[in-house]
């Protein structure tokens, strides 16, 4: 019985503990609203607004005004997608008219997050820029600045003996010679109009159209995706530049290179023949492509990503350089030099034609055996004519063209990377090796290069649009009329002589011709690999090997 009264006693002190706590609360939440109110009223609310960042923009980097076309470099967020051709506009505009919309020539993606739109020449007096179809909120910011082609330092590559290769247009120094190192500076920055924020350099050599100079300590140290390089001439300004350097491929640890051939060249509107090209020479030993494209308007990007899903090892690279073949070429050799033992340059209207039945490598191991220091191989080039046709071949430029010239022509040359000069000279056809290599010819029996120079007109007439050659004049000049890269008897105008198909056939040559016949044709549908009727069964076997089948 006391237990129970004890336990009782509990109970309620417990209970009237609870009670007091909720009417403590109860009073300090009350106080505190009372409180608040009046406060308010006598002092009003401070709000604090924090600025938001401004929305990710799609901006203008700068804009480069070439003879027939102007490029414009956009720079992209790391959230953004690249839009594609049907999705921007070339805007161009003027003080006297309402702006007016245009479709671009092409877009090409170049770097992580930067994009290059070419639009059509501007007629005096407009400007040109570029924005996005759709109305959404994403805008495109014009905050750039413009550049003409002449002069403007373009590229740059730093390479792995720490000094950087300028390659720069409006030197105009003379073809395969070397210019006094000390009458010119490289400029590191980002903004030249800012004296002292630059860092200057000394250059080691000066050639043609590459600068190569020592790369500062401490670019070294910290480099910036976003410096640029430029050049100054004694007594000149700074040489405008939109170039940012890229960083060369280094080579792997191990003494040998993944590819033991490769090829570079340089084109414009190939697209209906890179893929003759490419499995042609794949078949005699080619293992990798190196593509430079002059500003194509002929969907070659999707003739190289059919290749490319076939299994071909090709690189795309734009090029949208007038007129620069030769520097061209050496970005190529430098790109190259970690890949590749043997890099070959020659145009898509070129053939190796192995006379002796074997590899081409089989052809270079001859010539370049240890111990004779060969570092280039120089392979003469014979010309063919339309062979009395009218249409583009079917089949292709080998089984179509069939009759050439008696006489042997410029050589092509495939070099070594590693051993080509620090100037990087070259003439197109050869380089500038560095001692004790040297240079070697091959003799006609073993190899030569079949070269469809003078293909129907249709084809032909497209070389008078401009020579990717620098210090080759274009063939609508009166300049230079009887140089051999010309076509004999043809002159200035693009018109078709009357006897055309007939032209440059003094010599019946089928050697290729029947080579490629006899190991290309399919014997089921009788067709060749690079012939478009021939993609759907190229397609049904490349699914039939992604399953396993073959």
């Amino acid at each position: 019985m006391k237990n129970h009264r004890k336990q009782n006693r509990v109970v309620s002190w417990s209970t009237f503990f609870l009670f007091s706590i909720v009417v403590v609360l109860s009073s300090i939440i009350f106080t505190s609203l009372i409180f608040s109110s009046t406060y308010s009223s006598y002092f009003p609310k401070t709000v604090f607004k924090w600025r938001s960042p401004p929305p990710p923009e799609i901006t203008i980097r700068e804009t480069v005004t070439l003879p027939d076309q102007v490029l414009i470099f956009l720079n992209y967020p790391l959230s953004f997608h690249h839009h594609t051709k049907n999705e921007l506009q070339c805007v161009y505009s003027s003080a006297d008219s309402a702006p007016r919309l245009q479709e671009p020539i092409q877009l090409h993606s170049v770097r992580l997050h930067e994009q290059i739109v070419r639009c059509p020449m501007p007629p005096r007096g407009e400007t040109v820029s570029v924005q996005i179809k759709s109305n959404g909120s994403v805008q495109i910011k014009n905050s750039f600045s413009t550049h003409n082609w002449d002069p403007l330092v373009y590229e740059a590559l730093f390479d792995r003996d720490k000094t950087t290769i300028v390659f720069v247009k409006g030197l105009n120094l003379r073809p395969e010679k070397l210019a006094e190192p000390s009458r010119f500076q490289c400029v590191y920055g980002w903004d030249f109009t800012k004296p002292k924020f630059l860092f200057k350099s000394d250059v080691l050599s000066a050639a043609q159209e590459i600068i190569r100079c020592k790369t500062p300590i401490t670019i070294l140290a910290q480099p910036d995706a976003f410096i640029k390089v430029s050049i100054q001439v004694e007594g000149k300004k700074i040489f405008p530049s939109i170039a940012r350097p890229g960083l060369i491929p280094l080579q792997k640890s191990s003494t040998r290179k993944p590819h033991e051939l490769c090829i570079c060249t340089m084109l414009r509107n190939q697209a209906r023949f890179i893929k003759e090209w490419v499995i042609y020479h794949s078949k005699i030993g080619v293992q990798r492509w190196f593509i430079y494209d002059n500003n194509s308007d002929d969907d070659i990007e999707n003739e190289i990503a059919y290749l490319q899903d076939a299994g071909y090892n090709i690189t795309w690279h734009l090029w949208a350089w007038v007129k620069t073949q030769e520097a061209g070429f050496a970005h190529c050799a430098l790109r190259a030099r970690a890949s590749c033992e043997w890099l070959g340059f020659i145009d898509v209207d070129e053939f190796f034609n192995v006379r002796i039945k074997v590899d081409l490598r089989h052809v270079i191991w001859h010539y370049s055996k240890p111990g004779k220091n060969v570092a280039e191989i120089r392979t003469p080039c014979y010309s063919f004519g339309p062979s009395g046709l009218k249409d583009v071949p079917s089949q292709g430029v080998m089984m179509g063209y069939t009759c050439r010239l008696a006489g042997r022509e410029r050589h092509k040359s495939i070099i070594r990377p590693d051993a080509l000069n620090q100037t990087l000279i070259n003439v197109v056809h050869h380089f500038h090796l560095t001692p004790p290599f040297v240079a070697v010819d091959v003799e006609d029996g073993a190899m030569v290069i079949n070269h469809y120079k003078y293909q129907v007109w249709k084809v032909f007439k497209d070389k008078f649009y401009r020579r990717v050659a620098t210090y080759v004049v274009d063939w609508q000049k009166e300049e230079n009329v009887g140089s051999k890269d010309r076509a004999p008897g043809l002159g200035t105008k693009p018109v078709e002589p009357t006897d055309w198909s007939n032209r440059y056939c003094e010599v019946k040559d089928v050697s290729l011709r029947n080579w490629v016949l006899k190991n290309f044709k399919d014997k089921k549908t009788h067709l060749f690999p690079w012939q478009r009727e021939f993609e759907p069964h190229m397609r049904k076997r490349l699914r039939k090997k992604e399953k396993g089948i073959l």
